[in-house]
């Protein structure tokens, strides 16, 4: 009977560490899929100069080269949460963007925010989601 109980424990700390590596599996590749994206938005921006197609809802290369580029990294995050206060704005519900004027206001800059798309709620209480968000600035661009 000492080895029936012995054996079910090995197999319960089997399946909790074979479901650890697979979450954070999943993590590093959503993570990639963020950080992909983040730099597909931050070349396009700079290939457009800076162009407002690349914000709107309206049909533009930009915004058109964008949303194909997402689908085909398999980037679609479900609930993309901007940190307003910071003075973020949502675009395409795909990244989150902030214009930077620089001091002579010659230049801006923008800073965007991809969202990792990882739904496990005991992670999302304990850490929070701004932990699985990936940042990037633009170079500057003349106005």
């Amino acid at each position: 009977m000492k080895d029936a109980f012995g054996g079910i424990l090995n197999i319960a700390f089997i399946a909790i560490f074979l479901m650890l590596v697979s979450g954070i599996l999943g993590l590093v590749v959503n993570y990639t899929k963020a950080f992909k994206m983040k730099n597909i938005v931050i070349s396009t921006i700079e290939q457009y100069e800076g162009a407002s197609g690349c914000f709107s809802n309206e049909d533009s290369g930009c915004r058109g080269k964008m949303m194909s580029e997402a689908k085909n990294i398999g980037y679609n995050p479900s609930s993309l949460q901007c940190p307003t206060t910071k003075g973020y704005v949502k675009s395409n519900d795909l990244f989150c963007y902030k214009r930077i004027e620089s001091d002579s206001g010659k230049n801006y800059v923008y800073s965007i925010i991809t969202q990792v798309d990882i739904n496990i709620p005991i992670i999302n209480n304990i850490m929070g989601l701004s932990i699985f968000q990936v940042h990037g600035d633009t170079r500057a661009i003349k106005k």
